[in-house]
């Protein structure tokens, strides 16, 4: 299955925020796409990116993370516009 990303989004956040330090979280289906998903916002942001490699059952399933600049979530599903 080919999942589309946003990752110019996420980069244009991370530098829009200045975050240093981002942690990245994903379902467990798209876990495989982590490490190339950490390695190109690295590339493009020179942001530290950690990955969250615990369970996630969705965008409420905050992880309990200190001393990050940005969480940013993936998910199988899109959200539904709220504005």
């Amino acid at each position: 299955m080919e999942y589309d990303l946003e990752m110019e989004r996420a980069i244009e956040e991370i530098k829009k925020t200045n975050a240093k330090t981002v942690c990245i979280q994903l379902p467990d289906g798209m876990k495989p796409l982590a490490t190339s998903i950490a390695e190109n916002l690295e590339k493009s942001t020179n942001a530290n990116i950690l990955i969250w490699a615990d369970t996630c059952f969705g965008a409420c399933d905050i992880p309990d993370i200190r001393g990050v600049d940005l969480l940013i979530q993936w998910g199988h599903a899109k959200w539904k516009e709220l504005y």
